[in-house]
């Protein structure tokens, strides 16, 4: 008698969801349900093998099915959510009748809560009664569904679900490791955002790898006391969440991140860009807002809190700000 497969269901058909479903579908212990309310992607999955929005010249495993039916959410034992920060929680709460009692819920977005808990995988632990874990890591969907090694770091509470994952993604391109502090990895996700942006204006100002090393040390040193700061663990910063994540982000010029500290260093700073939806941006306002409640810590977090000027000040003198961060000691 065949044994009964796992079901899996991703929501969101985004670049990253569509990737790690396509992974997962070819290990063939998992039936792998992709949920979009995207009408034209979900048919577009289903009749010719390819998400046309997102990955247009990329054929699909024949093993992944997609749906607009939420309804699959109540067939699901692991349920992994890849849909923006923005409306997670609203999404958890409005779904959250449908999870069966045994369900994993596994955040994937990135940025912070709108609510009290203050990280995402937080909140919606405090909105349900399943188990919730987390999942970040140095990963670019592209590489991702190229079948390129890519590790996640698995961050929850119950030490139970690694071995489990272990088994999901068996055979495939992806590498984990594990924490139990949930709230230190999820932290990182959103930190080294803040922290791109950042070597994205020295790198476009200077060029200079002398600078730029220097400078990821301090931004390496500054995350790692304000993740200790608000809770987290201060060894998170060495799994893939961490080191791992902040490097790909800082370095990589398909980082969005990164990018805006490109552009902002060399002067195309406008109106339209200040506006750009960013999850560095949106956490420069969230971390600086709370660390400026004390003077001692705007002072002990330098680059956090110059960044903050360069993206609230008009005339910042952006030249000025390598020499503002590094003449801190």
């Amino acid at each position: 008698m065949e044994e009964e497969k796992k079901k899996i269901c991703i929501v969101g058909a985004g670049a990253i969801g569509t990737a790690l479903a396509n992974v997962l579908a070819h290990n063939s212990n998992l039936e792998v349900i992709l949920y979009s309310i995207e009408e034209q992607v979900v048919d577009s999955i289903n009749q010719r093998q390819y998400n046309q929005k997102y990955f247009p010249n990329t054929k699909l495993t024949w093993r992944l099915k997609a749906s607009g039916d939420v309804n699959v959410l109540s067939e699901s034992s692991v349920i992994f959510l890849a849909i923006p920060s923005s409306v997670m929680l609203d999404f958890v709460i409005e779904s959250k009748h449908l999870f069966a009692p045994d369900a994993i819920l596994v955040n994937m977005a990135k940025g912070l809560s709108k609510d009290v808990h203050f990280t995402i995988a937080e909140s919606i632990q405090a909105n349900v009664s399943q188990r919730v874990a987390t999942l970040k890591g140095p990963t670019f969907a592209r590489d991702l569904i190229d079948k390129m090694p890519t590790a996640f770091t698995l961050g929850s509470v119950h030490e139970e679900l690694f071995p489990l994952f272990k088994e999901i993604v068996a055979d495939t391109n992806v590498y984990l490791d594990f924490s139990t502090d949930l709230r230190g990895v999820e932290l990182l996700s959103t930190m080294k955002n803040i922290y791109a942006i950042a070597t994205g204006i020295i790198d476009a100002q200077f060029d200079s790898p002398n600078l730029r090393f220097m400078f990821l040390t301090k931004a390496f040193n500054e995350m790692r006391s304000i993740l200790i700061h608000f809770g987290g663990a201060k060894k998170t910063i060495f799994k893939y969440c961490g080191y791992g994540d902040f490097g790909l982000t800082a370095l990589n010029d398909l980082s969005r991140n990164r990018t805006l500290g490109l552009l902002i260093g060399k002067g195309f700073f406008s109106e339209n860009i200040s506006n750009m939806v960013l999850e560095g941006k949106n956490a420069v306002n969230i971390f600086s807002g709370i660390l400026s409640q004390d003077e001692n810590l705007t002072e002990k977090f330098v680059i956090i809190n110059e960044l903050q000027k360069v993206l609230t000040q008009p005339n910042y003198d952006i030249p000025s700000f390598v020499h503002h961060i590094l003449n801190d000691d």
